[in-house]
């Protein structure tokens, strides 16, 4: 039997690198109805587009979607996510997953994976998912968060540095090698990929919480979950999920994407 799950898709209008992104269109489309789109073929009960834009809200309203408005003040997400959760009267057992705004070829097995993950996963509060590394300039980008998780797939730490370190395989000054990855066959290095589920009782005491010395120095939010004690299920991505957007140049790589397939 499939566990109930409410997904909302958080759209914000404004974007230092890319005003007005959830409008962009896409062959179209605007990002924001794709999101959408991709979300109504999960097995959630409900998609919820979560904005405190009016313009995004009328769009929205436009193609079908249910908008939940939210206030412009929230400090992160995770606390515009407890605000929808309350508007909608959620219980704290319940689920909900957070599907980023801008990704618009998310794929629908990875929202119920994460959701199925956390409703198999009773200990934890959060569930989340994570893909393989391959290349070592990805290990060490500190835009690629990476993330450790032990024997029963609960996260040990959530890193822009690459953890773990490959001693073994690192150069005079420090610096991991291509084969760490390529001749390594104990461990895999796994990139987290941020989509979310939560439990609702979960979100209630985030908001409670200031932020964490952890979160402050790596600015990964995760990381106040984890101070404050709870636990994050982590699995392999069914699915690879395709980049999402930040700037309009990863606007233009979807269309061409979408394009190729469209041939």
């Amino acid at each position: 039997m499939t566990t109930p799950f409410t997904v909302v898709i958080p759209a914000r209008y404004g974007s230092s690198r890319f005003p007005g992104k959830p409008l962009a269109d896409i062959l179209g489309q605007t990002m924001i109805e794709r999101v959408y789109r991709q979300a109504l073929q999960s097995q959630a009960t409900r998609v919820v587009v979560a904005t405190d834009d009016q313009r995004i809200a009328d769009a929205c309203e436009g193609f079908g979607a249910q908008v939940c408005m939210t206030r412009e003040d929230h400090p992160s997400g995770t606390d515009r996510l407890q605000e929808v959760a309350a508007a909608l009267g959620l219980g704290d057992d319940e689920i909900v997953v957070n599907v980023q705004g801008d990704e618009p070829l998310i794929p629908p097995a990875i929202i119920d994976q994460v959701a199925g993950n956390l409703a198999n996963a009773p200990q934890a509060s959060i569930s989340t998912l994570s893909e393989p590394i391959e290349d070592v300039a990805q290990l060490l980008n500190p835009n690629v968060v990476k993330v450790v998780a032990n024997v029963d797939s609960i996260a040990m730490y959530f890193s822009r540095a690459p953890i773990a370190y490959a001693r073994d395989f690192s150069d005079s000054e420090g610096v991991i090698s291509q084969a760490a990855i390529d001749q390594n066959d104990d461990f895999s290095w796994q990139r987290h990929i941020g989509i979310y589920g939560y439990r609702v009782g979960f979100l209630n005491r985030f908001v409670q919480w200031g932020e964490a010395p952890l979160e402050r120095i790596e600015r990964l939010e995760q990381l106040r979950a984890m101070w404050n004690g709870e636990l994050i299920h982590v699995a392999p991505a069914l699915e690879k999920p395709f980049a999402g957007v930040d700037t309009p140049e990863d606007l233009a790589a979807i269309e061409a994407h979408l394009n190729a397939k469209a041939v």
